[in-house]
């Protein structure tokens, strides 16, 4: 799995202005995702910046939550994914990337 395919699909579902208005992180085995969305356009990098919420999870299953393939639900209670710092961004992450 490359990084760069993460990065992409993660640039394309945010867009240029996805309201979030928070700073979100996937953290992965490959590298961070660092995703800005306090400015417009949305700015999405590889920067290893502090976040909002983090959520750390391998970039298969990132792109498996993307999908739709993976309950984000069963993902926390499998230990597939952690999360950290803000509940209610990451409740939004995952109504903007759930299935996409």
């Amino acid at each position: 799995m490359s990084l760069q395919i993460l990065t992409d699909r993660v640039r394309n579902l945010v867009g240029n202005d996805s309201g979030l208005d928070a700073t979100v992180k996937f953290k992965t085995e490959e590298g961070p995702v660092f995703i800005d969305t306090t400015q417009v356009p949305n700015v999405v990098s590889n920067e290893d910046r502090e976040a909002d919420c983090v959520l750390e999870v391998s970039s298969k299953n990132a792109l498996q939550l993307m999908d739709g393939e993976l309950n984000p639900m069963t993902a926390l209670m499998m230990g597939k994914l952690k999360i950290k710092g803000d509940m209610g961004i990451a409740m939004k992450i995952a109504q903007t990337f759930g299935g996409q």
